[in-house]
């Protein structure tokens, strides 16, 4: 059942509002660090494979590899660009810390941060980066396409909160406070034995508060995001997630958590990653905009977004990047950070098998718009949950 009985704009109409509109990505991690795959890369991935390294090790790599082809390349920041321009997006929030082992997060996170202001500044006539709401608008306004860091956890941080004002000196606005497992902070949403907010983790969050820093739960288990919506003194947020009662999944909210949530003031956005939005291997468009059109219903229309969490081809957050299907994800016996389970639908046998008919990368993005229009929702509507939404609560918080 569609959110109304008609489509309120054609196809091309649809096209028309979307690129006029202010469009934000309010979760696409690998903005800067997998939006890229060049002859190049290809070349020294293909060679890294025959010399037996695990995807996890030609990720970092090729990251690193993505800025320096754009530093260095016209072809490169061409490529770069024109993803940019068919997608229609204006701002994107990328991710510069998640699952990994404790021991090396700060540096992850610091070559990532510093990968990511090469690209910019290699291209300042056409991105931007954004610490505070104005710079959202001068995007938009300046046809200059703007991305935010985030955080996916806050291992980074160590035990040290001073290195939360350190990040935001090189621009960190939205933090995620746990991924699936368990951390200083929490307990996130795989995790087996699932508790709410340590005593460091509200302290945690009242730094973030102090430092006009977004707190985003999209990870945490349910009772990490009561805790911090008990304890922020800001809008609390999920970035990308879906609705557990359309689909039920882990990674999913429950309506209680996401009421709660328009409540404090804060937005949900919405994942297209089908192993969390449908139960079949081959999903489409129709089963993400049933999570929309609910948490509508549950949220309204002020507190909805879209956060894609999806950039290339497969059954999760996927970068542009083509691994040989043989090539490992990780060495044999080396424990996973990720804590996803097979019945997650994001790895594993048959994970390979999940698609999204109608979303197959970043360039599809004005398919979402289309398609939201298809069921039903107006112009109006259509513009608070492409951006406007998200603006405001940035501006609220961050400034």
């Amino acid at each position: 059942m569609t959110y109304r009985s008609n489509p309120t704009l054609s196809k091309e109409e649809a096209i028309q509002l979307h690129n006029e509109s202010l469009v934000i990505d309010s979760q696409q991690p690998p903005i800067t660090s997998g939006a890229l795959f060049t002859d190049n890369m290809r070349k020294s991935l293909d060679e890294w494979f025959k010399e037996g390294m695990t995807r996890a090790e030609a990720r970092g790599l090729l990251s690193n590899m993505m800025a320096d082809e754009i530093q260095n390349s016209q072809d490169a920041k061409n490529q770069y660009i024109e993803m940019w321009d068919k997608s229609g997006v204006n701002v994107a929030s990328g991710t510069y810390a998640g699952p990994s082992r404790i021991e090396n997060a700060y540096d992850i996170s610091v070559n990532g941060i510093s990968n990511a202001i090469a690209i910019i500044n290699s291209i300042p006539e056409k991105l931007m980066l954004v610490t505070k709401g104005e710079h959202i608008r001068e995007s938009h306004e300046t046809n200059k396409y703007g991305v935010i860091f985030d955080f996916q956890d806050t291992l980074p941080f160590g035990t040290d909160l001073s290195k939360v004002d350190f990040f935001y000196n090189l621009g960190l606005r939205v933090v995620q406070l746990t991924y699936n497992l368990r951390n200083l902070v929490g307990d996130g949403c795989t995790e087996y034995h699932q508790s709410g907010l340590t005593y460091f983790g509200r302290e945690l969050v009242s730094k973030l508060n102090d430092s006009n820093i977004l707190v985003d739960v999209s990870h945490c288990s349910e009772q990490v995001g009561w805790d911090t919506i008990e304890t922020s003194k800001t809008p609390v947020v999920i970035t990308h997630s879906a609705s557990a009662a359309v689909f039920k999944h882990d990674r999913g909210k429950t309506d209680k958590l996401a009421k709660a949530i328009a409540d404090n003031g804060g937005f949900f956005g919405v994942v297209i990653i089908p192993g969390f939005i449908q139960g079949t291997n081959i999903g489409n468009l129709d089963n993400w905009a049933e999570h929309i059109e609910h948490l509508v219903n549950v949220m309204g229309i002020d507190h909805v977004c879209i956060g894609t969490d999806k950039m290339g081809p497969g059954p999760g957050t996927e970068s542009l990047f083509e691994y040989p299907s043989e090539m490992p994800f990780s060495k044999p016996g080396e424990f996973s950070w990720q804590g996803w389970q097979e019945k997650h639908r994001v790895n594993g046998p048959t994970a390979t098998d999940i698609k999204l008919e109608g979303y197959n990368d970043f360039t599809d993005w004005p398919n979402l718009t289309i398609k939201l229009a298809e069921r039903g929702f107006n112009e109006d509507e259509l513009k608070k949950m492409l951006g406007l939404n998200y603006l405001r609560v940035f501006e609220e918080v961050v400034g």
